[in-house]
């Protein structure tokens, strides 16, 4: 392909795959399959290699991250990011709405209320319709130069749908409850420490000095208002955001304008229970008054405009007793001590333990059995003790002391240098393969319904399983017997078991408990690899080169590959007949079943993409690098490094010529 035409085809799938990150990632709807979207970034990505100087900032490759930055630039907000003054219960809204209506004599007001995000403010800005920068808010006046971590965050534009001269506009980063849990579990499977909360694990995301880390975080975003803007008149704050949507932003739908200040307060707070139903932290309700004129009428202090103020809900922290620390074996073998708690009611669920993640942060907290601790619980995050109270203690407390042996396989527990978690030693621990089977039958994994915690550990002391692909081996006369198993039971919970074997590719992998490897992960696993014998054969190098999967991934993916136990287990679930393949549409035969390729220098009758494609669809695999895993290297005019690779790990380099006869 010659440069015009790459050129033009640069701008149709920048185009095009900028509109699916769109649906996707603002509108929640995708449009497309995640192979197919893999299949174009693939296209867009060889061809900016190709032609490097066509490689645009806005280009949808450019969001995967960089190289590590020494440091953060401090730059300038155009317009200054105040603080919001507090109100904390119903007498406050109403002295706001006095002050407010004391500025401006005689005059209807009509308020803008929104959810308070939790999470990271931001500051973006956009000339002739691009992006240039991000950065913190920092003290308001002065932020954090964060570009190149922003730009990794889907949700933000890295072009507007309509060009303006200039745009700065702010929002509010954060991290979804559910990305929360998988990274705070990966974390403490890796013996790091865990964030404290949603917002922390956001902040901590944002301030990455290797974007490549905040890549691999699904952070997501909110925009709530405008700093500067040129090119458009605004004259409210509602108008504003619909402009903001207008031009590709995410905005929050659960906005609402008021005339009243009394159902502007009952609105404020009827979302008191209700935040806990969504799928992010909120900490409060903002309330603006919308006329952006009456909002330069009304001014602002020092610190705070006095035209919004945030409503902060009441704090949901209680106070109860710990009543004894356990320790539990999780499926990777990390000992996690988890409180007793005395039961107590907090964000709307009765609350009877809290893990405590590690013995360094209950060494850090001075936790001790039969403490008066506080705990906070927000939604369906994992409760939290968030502070001791000594003052009550008695003297009848007690110092928890890590166990030097599992506690239910009794084999030695060991602490890794650099690590905080202390693991099981015992790779066949029954307490690890419990947790492992109850992760692989889990919603997100294989999803097999009706096995449950107790029906697992039912099967396990009756000796039927020993680990997850047993399940597939169980018959009706093992299971009709156990206690509270009757007949149509086991008859729907081997239907579930026989259901699971056709679910994806990807879920199997989650299913597996690959240590680091999330549902995310598995996804893009499979969507590259196609089938688990690849991602089996895949090495460190050809791991890494996938965005979103780091050298720790790749390294616990490449020592479970390597573990007798794992390749036992993928056997037995290979013989009773579980899916190993991504579905892709195939047809004809497959003469390069099985076959890896690397392509290096000009074909002349063949575009790169069309050699991938052909090879793809014979049932092959290209890969970005050479290895000795590789089979053949397809070489054309002027092969680079790669030949000289091949030649020196023995690879077979193969012409054209070759390569068409392969193909009869």
């Amino acid at each position: 392909m010659d440069k015009e035409s790459a050129e033009k085809r640069i701008r149709e799938l920048t185009t095009v795959i900028s509109a699916y990150d769109y649906d996707y990632y603002v509108l929640d709807s995708p449009q497309i399959s995640d192979a197919e979207y893999d299949r174009l970034m693939r296209e867009l990505g060889e061809l900016e290699e190709a032609f490097p100087e066509l490689v645009s900032p806005t280009s949808p490759t450019q969001r995967v991250g960089g190289s590590p930055a020494v440091g953060f630039n401090s730059v300038s907000h155009l317009s200054p990011m105040l603080s919001l003054s507090n109100a904390f219960n119903e007498q406050d809204l109403r002295d706001f709405d006095r002050r407010v209506r004391g500025g401006l004599p005689g005059q209807a007001v009509r308020y803008v209320v929104e959810l308070k995000i939790d999470g990271l403010a931001v500051s973006l800005l956009y000339e002739k319709g691009f992006m240039v920068r991000g950065a913190t808010r920092g003290d308001g006046e002065v932020g954090e130069n964060i570009s190149q971590n922003l730009k990794t965050v889907k949700s933000i534009p890295l072009s507007l749908r309509r060009p303006l001269p200039l745009l700065e506009v702010r929002g509010e980063a954060f991290m979804p409850k559910k990305e929360f849990a998988r990274l705070n579990e990966e974390r403490e499977e890796a013996g790091e420490q865990t964030f404290a909360n949603p917002r922390n694990a956001a902040a901590g995301s944002l301030r990455q000095l290797d974007p490549r880390v905040t890549a691999s975080r699904a952070l997501d975003t909110f925009l709530y208002g405008v700093g500067q803007i040129g090119g458009i008149d605004i004259t409210s704050h509602m108008e504003g955001l619909a402009v903001l949507k207008q031009l590709g932003f995410k905005v929050n739908p659960h906005i609402k304008a008021f005339d009243e200040i009394a159902e502007t307060i009952r609105h404020c707070q009827e979302w008191t229970d209700k935040r806990h139903n969504l799928p992010y932290e909120i900490d409060g309700m903002v309330v603006k008054v919308d006329d952006y004129r009456q909002q330069a009428a009304l001014g602002a202090t020092s610190k705070s405009p006095r035209w919004a103020v945030a409503y902060k809900f009441p704090a949901e922290e209680v106070e109860t007793v710990v009543r004894d620390i356990y320790v539990r074996v999780g499926r990777t073998g990390v000992l996690t001590p988890t409180a007793s708690l005395k039961p107590v009611k907090v964000a709307g669920s009765i609350v009877s333990s809290a893990t405590l993640h590690n013995e360094d942060i209950i060494r850090d907290k001075d936790i001790r059995i039969g403490d008066h601790v506080i705990i906070h619980k927000a939604g369906d995050v994992i409760p939290e003790v968030v502070r001791v109270m000594p003052e009550k203690r008695t003297g009848t407390e007690r110092v928890f002391v890590m166990p030097e042996r599992c506690p239910v396989c009794a084999a030695g527990a060991q602490r890794a240098e650099g690590e905080a978690a202390v693991r099981c030693l015992n790779d066949k621990c029954s307490g690890r393969a419990r947790e492992g089977i109850i992760h692989f039958v889990s919603r997100d994994a294989m999803d097999i319904e009706g096995l449950g915690p107790s029906v697992v550990t039912a099967l396990l002391v009756a000796g039927l399983i020993r680990d997850a692909a047993d399940l597939y081996y169980i018959k009706f006369e093992d299971l009709v017997h156990l206690e509270r198993m009757g007949r149509k039971s086991s008859e729907n919970l081997l239907q579930a078991i026989a259901k699971s074997k056709s679910n994806s590719l990807a879920q199997l992998i989650f299913a597996l408990g690959i240590r680091l490897v999330g549902e995310r992960a598995g996804k893009i696993l499979a969507v590259h690899f196609s089938t688990m014998e690849r991602l089996e054969q895949a090495g460190g190098e050809e791991l890494t080169a996938i965005p979103e999967i780091g050298p720790k991934m790749a390294d616990s993916i490449a020592a479970f590959f390597k573990d007798p136990f794992s390749l036992q287990l993928l056997d037995k679930l290979k013989s009773a007949g579980v899916n190993m393949t991504q579905a892709t549409p195939t047809t004809g035969d497959r003469p390069l079943e099985g076959k890896q390729f690397v392509l290096t220098g000009a074909l002349s009758g063949y575009t790169r993409k069309e050699a991938q494609e052909l090879i793809e669809g014979l049932g092959g695999r290209v890969s970005s690098s050479v290895s000795k895993k590789t089979d053949y290297v397809l070489a054309g005019e002027d092969p680079g490094s790669k030949y000289d690779q091949a030649l020196a790990l023995g690879v077979a380099v193969i012409s054209e010529e070759e390569f068409e006869k392969m193909l009869r």
